[in-house]
């Protein structure tokens, strides 16, 4: 049943998620939301008193999660049910009423760092000797105090602060700019009929099988980029400059090492990714050459890197199907984790077809003390099978998270955050790979894997190396001209699509588009989690048992440890090249395989 016209309340129930499970009415959240904002006064009374007793502190500390737990609960029912219908006004209230809330609360809360990072060391030690409910906090209260050599005056702080609303402005006026204020030429296909050209439809255009097309809307993007590229240069240059001004004020050694130490991330990480990826590019170079080969195209451009290379088998996967190959998929992770995953199933966990005014996309949720919600838009696509298995990865892994970690400790750090949602996508791949003894079908699969690899493992190292050119110029004082920055993209494509394909003057502009370069070196974490799931979703193939009992330890973890520690309980130690390498391995065998398929 594909229920994408209907209304909500003509749905089976069964399709869609039960919010009743967090609120039975919106009045009972209502009443919650002023019970919360009835507990400012007593949050605000502690305000001067964190170092005064250890029975202060704790008492601070507990109402803080009791404070997360209710908080949690009202923003996932205001956001799921807006979610449900984007066009309800009294949802919309009810998601301001809640951000206003939290606002007033971290505003309210603002104390809690610099009093506990003047607490003195003994004085701290004494108050865990004299109270032995401190200890569950010790490590949350030695993460904070960890950033104490980062942390300034009381006068240093407050400049910082009023200084960090100026450090928005250049995501602000990138995001005004790419997303509002340009627009692009129509492009045409070869029978000369117009096609818009959007930040929507470009990637759908490049997909598409007539390449008059594919060329006239590549050129038409980038022919407007091309006119703003100075201003683009000049907002990106800005981004880094701010990234390093803050980096200088808190002492940290760069500007990456500042972003990575909010999660327990060393920057040898960063570094042994690129190294590691710049390794496996002899694959990457094969794999550009077997897609000229199949396009059957003298010459290989930047328009032609979306469009199939094998025939679309037009797989159609109804939702209970989806959900009966899902189960079978991950049946090497166990009877426990196949019996959460029929939970979620059952229970209304998952929100499954389109609707009217209902929110695009798919997500998972997870909010503590209930179970995960997963919204998804089904359409009876491959692609929507693929989606399932991701967000139930995603909410299994919040699931037992918050089984099995306090609210203190429940919430996986973004390193981690695609792991589980990958190594599900990953295993469900592998077992339609080992179902299919059909060459066409088999080809068809094999590629969708391997554009996976290229778009994530390939691609956002590509970025982040990138990133990290961008603010290693900018340590050294170099100017990011447009032309400088355009130079560095184009060599970056030049070797890692390698040889057999054309470097068109209009992809050395690409970097004036990518929002993820305001996001602080945020994209080598798709690649660093993909890497990671990969290698742990063969060492569960190949293993069996063990392996499934090191990963369920991993997904019940939370934050209870650096997400490095979780990682190498689990049986991948990304401190190494070793996952990207196993990951890329598997790649080169992929191409390998492909490339026997199409003679």
């Amino acid at each position: 049943m594909n229920s994408s016209a209907a209304d909500r309340r003509t749905c089976d129930p069964a399709l869609t998620w039960a919010l009743t499970d967090l609120f039975p009415t919106d009045d009972a959240w209502r009443a919650e939301l002023s019970r919360v904002r009835g507990l400012l006064p007593a949050l605000a009374a502690y305000q001067g008193r964190l170092g005064e007793s250890a029975a202060t502190l704790l008492a601070f500390l507990r109402l803080g999660d009791d404070l997360s737990r209710a908080l949690d609960a009202l923003g996932n029912y205001a956001r799921r049910k807006n979610d449900e219908d984007t066009r309800v006004p009294a949802y919309q209230e009810m998601s301001a009423q809640y951000m206003n809330l939290a606002v007033e609360v971290n505003r309210t809360s603002a104390f809690e760092t610099p009093e506990i990072l003047a607490i003195p060391d003994e004085t701290l030690d004494a108050f865990y000797a004299a109270e032995p409910g401190l200890e569950h906090y010790r490590l949350a209260l030695t993460r904070i105090r960890r950033e104490r050599p980062h942390i300034l005056s009381a006068e240093c702080e407050a400049l910082l602060a009023a200084a960090g609303q100026m450090s928005q402005a250049p995501d602000d006026i990138f995001s005004f700019l790419n997303d509002a204020d340009l627009t692009f030429p129509d492009a045409a296909d070869s029978a000369g009929k117009t096609h818009p050209v959007t930040h929507a439809t470009f990637i759908p255009l490049l997909h598409d099988p007539d390449r008059v097309l594919r060329k006239s809307a590549f050129q038409s993007l980038y022919s407007v980029y091309g006119q703003f590229r100075n201003t683009f240069a000049a907002v990106l240059s800005a981004q880094m400059k701010q990234l390093q001004f803050f980096a200088d004020a808190r002492h940290y050694d760069s500007a990456l090492e500042a972003a990575l130490s909010g999660n327990e991330v060393p920057t040898g990480i960063y570094r042994s990714l690129i190294d590691a990826v710049r390794q496996g590019l002899p694959a990457m170079h094969r794999y550009v050459s077997l897609r000229k080969r199949l396009l059957g195209v003298d010459e290989l451009h930047f328009y032609d890197l979306y469009t199939p290379i094998v025939a679309d088998q037009d797989i159609s996967v109804d939702y209970e199907q989806a959900k009966q190959t899902a189960l079978a998929a991950l049946a090497p992770m166990g009877e426990d984790y196949l019996a959460l995953l029929r939970e979620g199933f059952s229970s209304r966990w998952i929100d499954v077809y389109p609707g009217p005014g209902k929110r695009s996309g798919a997500y998972s949720a997870g909010p503590y003390g209930a179970h995960p919600y997963v919204l998804l838009n089904y359409t009876d696509k491959l692609d929507d099978m693929f989606t399932l298995v991701h967000e139930m990865g995603h909410a299994l892994h919040s699931y037992l998270s918050n089984a099995n970690q306090s609210v203190t400790y429940a919430n996986y750090t973004i390193f981690v955050a695609e792991v589980a949602s990958t190594c599900n996508e990953s295993l469900l791949m592998q077992h339609l790979l080992r179902t299919t003894d059909d060459k066409r079908r088999r080809a068809y699969l094999i590629n969708y894997f391997l554009e996976q690899f290229r778009a994530t493992l390939y691609r956002q190292t590509m970025f982040a190396e990138f990133e990290l050119w961008c603010s290693e110029q900018t340590q050294k004082g170099e100017a990011l001209t447009a032309e400088a920055l355009s130079n560095k993209y184009l060599a970056l494509n030049r070797d890692y699509y390698g040889p057999d394909i054309v470097l068109d003057d209009e992809i050395a502009l690409e970097w004036a588009r990518i929002p993820h370069f305001y996001f602080d070196f945020y994209v080598y974490q798709y690649a660093t989690g993909f890497s990671a799931a990969i290698a742990l979703s063969q060492r569960i193939l190949r293993e069996g048992k063990p392996a499934v009992d090191d990963y369920l330890g991993f997904l019940k973890g939370g934050c209870s440890a650096d997400p490095i520690s979780l990682l190498r309980g689990a049986g991948v130690d990304m401190a190494t090249p070793a996952p990207t390498a196993d990951a890329l391995r598997l790649f080169d065998e992929l191409v390998s395989e492909l490339e026997e398929l199409t003679r």
